[in-house]
């Protein structure tokens, strides 16, 4: 059986996969394709549209839809800000007026175009760095201001040991030791009890002086009723002591600054033993109340080295070096009369 194949495109007859499979042409596709290259003009019926408002589609072969046909108007956007949604596009950014890593208007750093005073603006904290440098600076005053009080004191020490005028004097008036001991005291509890007055310069230093001078007048009239001997061997046990409980302090990891509760205690009970030492004479129990006291107050310089230092628990402030100083001298102080009296009790 033959097929008329008149109606059909040509397309290569002998090669199965031009001829159609899908059964006779359907009306409608009797006429070749469009070509796109030329206008549409000669035989080829008009461009149709589909029925969809504000689409015109054209098309040839194409049938018109149940939808009324309307022309798509061609005419510029409109050019400007787009609504994005439910949020309204504000006013153009301008760009970076200024630098724009400074820190924003109302924050803690915004200083406007002045550059920050570092002595003045309290709300940046001290680097790491910063705060061992001040720490440094100050431990470098205290022992200065501490080289120069031992320097008097021993200097003292020295002029009523080796010179026989001053041993007279102060035996023939012992009413000096008693203001030298009244000035001591006052100076002593002012530089203790008056925070704001000891951090006043030069005021707090002059009270230091004072209280410098009248210790020296009266470590120097004690250590005049001793040999000399006893002297500079209770010289000599109390700089090796100081240094080796200063050291100590520096390369110990223990917390000493934790144990001034526990001083504080052990200090009272010394003065009530040195009131009983007072109505009881004896070689024995003065050797034993000067031991606990040298004793004490060693334990005494090594929590005061650690305030000092400031790798502990507790620590001075970087304005306190006259209250630091102070509290180093009478402990060394402290410690060379308790090893004067045990030395010169034991050579009896």
């Amino acid at each position: 059986m033959s097929q008329d194949k008149s109606g059909y495109p040509v397309m290569g007859e002998n090669n199965p996969l031009h001829n159609s499979v899908y059964g006779p042409p359907q009306p409608g596709f009797d006429t070749p394709p469009p070509n796109y290259s030329q206008a549409p003009v000669g035989p080829y019926p008009p461009a149709a549209s589909y029925g969809q408002p504000g689409f015109a589609q054209a098309g040839p072969g194409c049938a018109p839809g149940p939808y009324p046909q309307m022309p798509y108007p061609q005419m510029p956007y409109a050019q400007g800000p787009y609504p994005q949604g439910p949020y309204q596009q504000g006013p153009a950014q301008p760009g970076f007026a200024s630098d724009p890593m400074a820190a924003p208007a109302g924050s803690p750093g915004y200083q406007g175009d002045v550059p920050p005073n570092y002595y003045d603006n309290e709300e940046f904290t001290n680097s790491g760095f910063e705060d061992k440098t001040i720490r440094q600076a100050f431990i470098r005053k205290v022992f200065a201001v501490l080289t120069v009080q031992l320097l008097i004191t021993f200097s003292f020490v020295a002029i009523f040991t080796f010179v026989d005028e001053a041993k007279v004097f102060v035996r023939r008036n012992p009413w000096t030791y008693y203001v030298s001991y009244v000035v001591f005291l006052v100076s002593l509890i002012t530089l203790s009890c008056c925070g704001e007055f000891r951090r006043k310069h030069p005021w707090n230093l002059i009270a230091l002086s004072i209280l410098t001078l009248s210790l020296s007048y009266m470590v120097g009239m004690i250590a005049s009723f001793y040999d000399t001997e006893t002297v500079i061997m209770a010289v000599g046990i109390t700089a090796v002591v100081c240094f080796t409980v200063v050291l100590f302090s520096l390369q110990s990891k223990y917390d000493f600054t934790s144990c001034q509760g526990v001083l504080f205690v052990c200090l009272i009970v010394l003065l009530l033993f040195s009131i009983l030492c007072i109505f009881i004479r004896h070689r024995i129990l003065d050797i034993v109340y000067s031991s606990l006291g040298a004793l004490l107050f060693t334990c005494f310089l090594a929590v005061d080295t650690q305030l000092l230092l400031g790798n502990k628990k507790l620590s001075l402030s970087p304005e306190e070096y006259v209250f630091a100083a102070l509290n180093l001298y009478t402990d060394i102080i402290n410690i060379f009369l308790y090893i004067l009296a045990i030395v010169g009790r034991s050579r009896e």
